[in-house]
């Protein structure tokens, strides 16, 4: 889920133990991202901070057992975009980006995301993640399970320390997470809008994370309430917005900018936006009399069949309704920004925005 935006630019010397290195942030991850800090003091705060939960990390897994540690910093040391460290920094700016707390909210948040990982890459039997072995083909997924849950414990230890708001946001935004994949799992009910059931999947899933990450950069950073709770509903919003985006540039890309081979969602079977809007569509031109027809037979493991869909896909009117949906996220993000105080931090978050919109255009 939105996972392969911003990477670390290098790597030195870190955290001591055993592959102990971190990644530097840099400016060309913000490009990467569409993220345009004009002011130079926001942005040396917002790299100063990614670096230092670059350290943070790799500590905060370390183990007495050798092993743990190895499994453990195995995705850490893989890199990743940190979008969520990233909206606590960008969050921290409406109060104080410093403050004592900050850092390890963002780690609770980043941990609490790789946690989610481990265990994805189990229930999707993912032999890659991140250009990696995944934990659970390098090891098995007894070992990637109880990763997981072992970097959920230390993200709970160190929400601990913060406090117990800090303690029942995270839980929380657990639980959110769950539901999430129990509902992405089981499938929608005979009574239930497919459409409607997936948006709530990725709210849940995706939105919950991002949402709690923004809030903890606010509550942490000694925001206003209402800049809080402003910075919240924008997390959640621009999350469910990116998450989408993957779901057309799966369709509608030509290259890898996904970070996935286009139409790898279809050829999985995987029922993404643009599919659910085809399905249900009731167009009787032939082209989409066609799509519906491939589409009904499940994954589109045939390579002839798959390229048919795929180019139906990309000139359809699902295509088009599915652009016309990212718009209204990224502008529905932008809008719940309004409370906050104009300056360059808020025009960064809005950079967001602007960036989403147009990707898939």
């Amino acid at each position: 889920m939105v996972d392969s935006v911003v990477k670390p630019a290098g790597e030195r010397s870190g955290a001591s133990g055993s592959g102990g290195r971190r990644g530097r942030a840099s400016t060309s991850q913000f490009g990467a991202l569409g993220l345009n800090l004009a002011d130079p003091r926001v942005e040396a705060s917002v790299l100063g901070l990614l670096d230092t939960v670059e350290v943070e990390l790799r500590a905060s897994v370390a183990s007495a057992d050798p092993f743990v540690t190895e499994a453990a910093r195995h995705l850490v040391e893989a890199g990743g975009k940190r979008f969520r460290p990233l909206l606590v920094a960008l969050g921290a700016q409406f109060g104080d980006p410093i403050g004592a707390q900050v850092v390890p909210a963002a780690v609770v948040m980043e941990l609490t995301h790789l946690a989610t990982l481990y265990h994805d890459d189990v229930m999707d039997e993912a032999a890659v993640r991140r250009g990696a072995p995944s934990a659970n083909s390098r090891w098995t997924n007894s070992v990637a399970i109880l990763v997981g849950d072992y970097l959920f414990a230390r993200a709970a230890d160190i929400a601990a320390d913060l406090g117990p708001e800090a303690v029942r946001l995270q839980a929380r935004t657990f639980a959110r997470l769950v539901h999430g994949q129990i509902a992405e799992t089981v499938g929608p009910r005979a009574d239930d809008d497919p459409v409607a059931h997936y948006l709530h999947v990725i709210a849940e899933k995706t939105g919950s994370l991002i949402a709690t990450s923004a809030r903890f950069g606010g509550m942490f950073g000694g925001a206003a309430p209402e800049h809080v709770e402003a910075l919240a509903g924008y997390g959640e919003t621009i999350g469910v917005a990116f998450q989408l985006s993957d779901d057309l540039l799966d369709i509608a890309s030509e290259s890898v900018q996904s970070g996935k081979t286009p139409g790898t969602d279809l050829r999985e079977g995987v029922p993404t936006l643009p599919v659910l809007y085809a399905r249900e569509a009731d167009d009787s031109d032939a082209s989409s009399v066609r799509l519906r027809e491939i589409l009904a037979t499940g994954p589109l493991t045939d390579d002839a069949l798959h390229a048919e869909a795929l180019g139906l896909l990309r000139e359809s009117p699902a295509l088009k309704r599915a652009r016309e949906t990212v718009r209204s996220y990224a502008e529905e993000a932008r809008a719940q920004l309004a409370p906050l105080p104009p300056g360059p931090s808020r025009s960064a978050l809005e950079s967001l925005c602007d960036y989403i919109a147009d990707r898939t255009s």
